[in-house]
């Protein structure tokens, strides 16, 4: 696949040999991978997403999406790494591409995680009300806008909301020692990266939960640094606003504003 855009011998030699090397363990072993790419290697999300590009994204757009050969209605793929979602005007189009697609990704020695894998009839229509499905951390669901239209809104699946708090609750017990200017530091980047990403139109609602969960424990583990409480609610929101503590936003704009701003920014480059 790489050499079909690479000339540099050299450069191929390189990614052969990346390809082979091994895997450091936590006891000193090495383990070298027969085939794949090395886990954790620098290299292997690049080489993972070239794999896939043939595997998958060249197929469907020329073999699936060929509405006179294969099917009556458009189709569309989104795929981010490994996790992809197709979408299909017609059920019997989704249908065969769910029987075909493991045969084909048998063919570069993939297999498909059944597990997470459906079928979901997802529509404004009435006879699709109430349908969702998750992708990249997201619940996909249809809601009403403001104005009345049905429109696809996002939120944090439950999932990632409840892994999330998992894993707060994991750095909050780690960090509880750390001086408290230091953490309310780190604190404020873990939350400024939680809302870039999650901070979708429409997700207020969940970013908000987050917050007071996520606040409640950490309160709870900073009243073990000692077998004195150190804060009450009062005194703990008291200190969090001393040190203004992000508090949950929206970042995304709406598509209207972004396009004026790179409007804005290209006039300006003249």
């Amino acid at each position: 696949m790489l050499e079909q855009r690479i000339d540099d011998k050299r450069f191929l030699r390189l990614i052969r040999k990346w390809l082979k090397a091994g895997i450091l363990e936590k006891d000193g072993k090495v383990i070298h991978p027969i085939t794949g790419t090395p886990q954790g290697g620098i290299v292997s999300p690049v080489l993972a997403n070239i794999y896939l590009h043939y595997a998958l994204d060249l197929w469907f757009e020329i073999v699936v999406k060929k509405p006179r050969e294969r099917g009556k209605g458009a189709a569309n793929l989104w795929r981010y790494a490994d996790d992809f979602v197709a979408a299909f005007e017609y059920r019997e189009d989704a249908e065969r591409f769910y029987r075909e697609l493991p045969k084909r990704l048998s063919q570069f020695k993939l297999e498909l995680s059944m597990e997470k894998t459906q079928i979901v009839a997802f529509s404004r229509f009435p006879e699709s009300q109430g349908a969702s499905f998750d992708f990249l951390g997201f619940e996909f669901r249809w809601d009403d806008s403001r104005n009345g239209k049905k429109i696809v809104k996002l939120r944090t699946s439950r999932k990632k909301f409840r892994r999330s708090l998992e894993n707060f609750t994991e750095w909050s017990r780690e960090n509880r020692s750390t001086p408290i200017r230091k953490l309310l530091v780190n604190l404020n980047r873990k939350l400024r990266g939680y809302y870039n990403y999650f901070g979708v139109i429409g997700n207020y609602e969940r970013l908000r939960k987050f917050f007071r969960q996520a606040m409640g424990i950490l309160k709870k583990w900073l009243n073990r640094r000692s077998q004195r409480r150190s804060f009450n609610w009062k005194t703990f929101w008291a200190m969090l606003n001393r040190h203004k503590i992000e508090r949950p936003r929206i970042t995304e704009r709406p598509e209207g504003q972004q396009r004026r701003e790179g409007q804005q920014r290209l006039q300006f480059s003249y």
